[in-house]
């Protein structure tokens, strides 16, 4: 993910210049008034003395191969090739995939604002985003569409890719959607016009406890910190004292998110993170005492799919022994990168400087020791490292010790400081062949098209807690049925955890499906993660000791 630093005097032009030495497409480029390079305006006119060897072969090739030849077509080929060289996260994306990113990161797209599936290869709305383009022209959740600017795509095995391109686009421009309506006697043409669409990245934020409070955060986007404190001081108001802060499987994102929100539990004048690379002077982040959270009991869920910012947030609290890290030892990216944007919308982000923990740990795992540094997970895997705590590396030279003598390691993600394995119940095989067919979504669509109105007016979640308790049983045994005709040998599911991940995973699948969304999943599912429960159990311990 790309990081980006919190207004840092890193000077742009000589950034600029030092790009086009490394990768090679500095002479006969220049730099516009931006200060980026630009590859769409190569103007190769001489080769100077100081010029390097790639540089020379482009002027050859452009002035004296035999064809002619699209030297922009080159350095598209060039440029990734010579990235990889360097390091895992220095990478090159051409335009369309940067502003995939750029939308992803900024929370916000142009587009209709519908939450859709394509389970049965027919365009499903399963939510509408509020206030949005379709919310105003009557879509509601539930219609189909059959058709997108008077191309059929129901049935036809259209990519679910190729389906988000065509919704999306340019803000005020329209869209022709043929809609199919429980009811309907026909298909329904309706003109939606693309708007502005804002994502949120928490996910979820909820009390599971009088006093615990829990938060999920997908990644760290443009407006992360605001969503996170709004949610803070939502759940403080419910009486939370202890607050379980879900990071696992986020991949990062901004810096300088991470470093406001650990600003929230950090006492003034303590560290929160430092950079530093070969031509970018140290600069250290200091947590300025004004944090809402200072104080209050704390616990970090990280994983294997914990990246980059969810590290620095972990890492700057347990480097300086607040709270409790829960979970597997994270992902290990200890590197920021600075993008840099060409006037094509292409961009390049590279690599400028590591980043350390308040002890002074780089988190970077190894990316040039003969591994291959994409398998990690498999590695872990193959090593036991998932299911045991003693399988976790540990590099001696590599040991740091927190203010009150904790001992912690670099050199390879956060190791938590409690550690929960894998859970091996969902491999059994009745669960597989359930999953493998997607029973449990398709039942919960089904369940969901037949009760859209009780649904829709759930819209708090003690209207949830009442749903479940009234309809829960039933539900199951519904479905365990419908899983027994479909070939599933329910008999032998048998055990309480099993039992627990098919009820959680049916009834959040059903409750997704109302107007509380990734709140109402998430508040029907967290019993089935053990990394919420693991630190459930601990908070509760250390209250009784």
């Amino acid at each position: 993910m790309t990081e980006e630093t919190k207004k840092r005097g890193y000077s742009t032009v000589p950034l600029m210049l030092a790009i086009a030495v490394v990768v090679g497409i500095g002479i006969g480029m220049f730099l516009s008034k931006q200060g980026v390079v630009s590859p769409k305006t190569i103007n190769i006119t001489r080769i100077d003395e100081g010029s390097n060897k790639l540089s020379k072969m482009l002027y050859m090739i452009d002035n004296q191969y035999v064809d002619s030849v699209l030297i922009d077509t080159l350095t598209e080929e060039f440029i990734p090739k010579i990235l990889a060289k360097l390091d895992p996260h220095s990478v090159y994306m051409p335009p369309t995939t940067a502003k995939e990113s750029a939308e992803v990161l900024d929370g916000q797209f142009d587009g209709i604002g519908v939450v859709f599936n394509m389970a049965t290869d027919t365009i499903i709305i399963q939510n509408i985003i509020t206030g949005g383009p379709s919310e105003k022209v009557g879509i509601i959740p539930g219609d189909r569409i059959i058709e997108i600017n008077d191309s059929t795509v129901a049935g036809k095995g259209v990519p679910q890719l190729d389906i988000v391109k065509m919704l999306r686009g340019k803000r005020g421009t329209k869209v022709r959607l043929g809609i199919e309506r429980q009811g309907a006697d026909s298909i329904m043409n309706i003109e939606v016009t693309r708007d502005k669409i804002n994502v949120s990245s928490l996910t979820a934020s909820f009390m599971v406890d009088t006093n615990i409070g829990y938060i999920k955060l997908l990644q760290f986007s443009r407006n992360s910190h605001d969503e996170f404190v709004k949610a803070v001081k939502e759940l403080q108001a419910k009486g939370m004292t202890h607050l379980i802060f879900d990071l696992s499987a986020n991949p990062g994102g901004y810096l300088d998110q991470a470093i406001l929100i650990a600003n929230e539990f950090l006492p003034r004048g303590a560290c929160i993170v430092y950079t530093e690379g070969r031509s970018t002077k140290r600069e250290t982040s200091v947590a300025d005492g004004s944090g809402i959270l200072i104080g209050t009991d704390v616990s970090i869920l990280i994983d294997e799919a914990s990246a980059s910012s969810s590290e620095i947030v972990a890492g700057a609290l347990q480097d300086n022994d607040i709270g409790t890290i829960i979970g597997r030892r994270s992902y290990g990216k200890g590197l920021v990168q600075r993008q840099i944007a060409f006037d094509d919308g292409s961009t390049v982000n590279l690599t400028i400087a590591r980043y350390y923990t308040p002890t002074g740990r780089c988190i970077q795992r190894p990316y040039n020791d003969g591994h291959d540094y994409n398998a990690d997970i498999i590695e872990r895997m193959m090593n036991n490292e998932l299911i045991s705590a003693d399988s976790i590396p540990h590099n001696d030279s590599l040991k740091y010790v927190t203010p009150k003598g904790k001992v912690v390691y670099g050199g390879g993600g956060i190791i938590p400081d409690i550690f929960v394995p894998w859970d091996t119940t969902a491999i059994s095989k009745p669960l597989i062949k359930i999953s493998r067919n997607n029973m449990i979504f398709n039942y919960a669509l089904r369940y969901t098209d037949s009760h859209r109105k009780e649904l829709s007016e759930i819209k708090t979640l003690d209207q949830v807690q009442e749903f479940v308790a009234e309809n829960g049983n039933d539900i199951y045994r519904d479905f365990m049925e419908y899983a027994r005709k479909k070939g599933v040998q329910t008999n032998k599911i048998t055990s309480v955890s099993e039992e627990l991940i098919i009820r959680c995973s049916l009834l959040g699948n059903i409750l997704n499906n109302t107007p509380l969304e990734n709140n109402a999943y998430y508040f029907i599912t967290y019993p089935m993660y053990d990394l919420v429960e693991a630190a459930i159990n601990h908070i509760k311990e250390s209250e009784n000791k």
